[in-house]
């Protein structure tokens, strides 16, 4: 019976306390911790898993935005290997910041392999989906000038992990 007295005693007094709060008394527990700003990983910085021989990689798109919902932005980058003439095959890559200051940025998804064969245009950022069109070739006789085949296609991160959703293709019901 003490004890019930007792919890009815801290209950009045901390509805009492909570009516007889000053004016100016704002709550922040709902607020998150401030965080540390950390800048979008640099694509120019990164070391791609594309093999160019004696040729540069050449970043010829990117996006930041923080895609995972971590805080942290990540960095979206189209790459391809240097070429005077021709469309050698893209590859798209996400970067994460570097584990440390001065270390090059990391790749920690691949959602476009150059070995795939594919050229990559309409690439943007919108929120956190990133969208492209694919263009490719539907045998290895058709002319590397003239991709026959093109789907434009969206990733998502979802569940822990990057999701590519091809859209409808061109005459599809």
């Amino acid at each position: 019976m003490h004890w019930v007295a007792t919890a009815a005693a801290i209950a009045a007094v901390m509805a009492g306390a909570s009516l007889l709060q000053p004016s100016d008394a704002k709550a922040s527990a709902s607020r998150p911790p401030a965080t540390r700003s950390v800048p979008a990983p640099d694509p120019a910085r990164a070391d791609y898993p594309v093999e160019c021989g004696p040729a540069r990689v050449d970043v010829v798109e990117r996006a930041s935005g923080d895609l995972d919902g971590d805080g942290r932005p990540e960095t979206v980058a189209v790459v391809r290997c240097h070429s005077e003439t021709g469309t050698p095959p893209s590859g798209v890559y996400v970067l994460a910041p570097a584990a440390r200051a001065g270390a090059r940025p990391t790749v920690v998804a691949t959602f476009v392999d150059p070995k795939e064969r594919m050229s990559v245009t309409g690439f943007a950022l919108r929120g956190t989906t990133v969208s492209a069109t694919l263009l490719g070739y539907s045998s290895p006789e058709v002319p590397h000038c003239c991709p026959d085949l093109q789907r434009k296609v969206n990733w998502r991160w979802r569940d822990g992990k990057f999701v590519l959703t091809a859209l409808p293709a061109p005459g599809s019901v």
